[in-house]
């Protein structure tokens, strides 16, 4: 081998060491904990990113649901509403 393989393998390891921490950090797969010889799954949702999806999915939920409530109110204190309401008891 001569010089320039030896110095292209090495970029390329480079590369992909820094692409795995990139990924890393995106998706929090620890890639590089499982290149460096860690056991750890690096594809499984560790339990506080669970923890964090779920609070997000809750805070969006209760946000829908204000704003579906405040909906309601507004077409509950129209007056066409109430108008409506007499003439269907009638």
């Amino acid at each position: 081998m001569n010089t320039f393989w030896i110095i292209t393998l090495l970029v390329c390891c480079f590369a992909a060491y820094l692409y795995a921490a990139w990924l890393d950090n995106q998706h929090n797969w620890k890639l590089v904990d499982w290149f460096n010889g860690k056991t750890s799954n690096p594809f499984k949702v560790s339990e506080k990113a669970r923890y964090e999806r779920s609070i997000t999915k809750k805070d969006k939920e209760i946000q829908d649901l204000k704003e579906r409530i405040q909906v309601l109110e507004k077409i509950v204190t129209e007056p066409a509403y109430e108008l409506n309401k007499k003439i269907n008891a009638l």
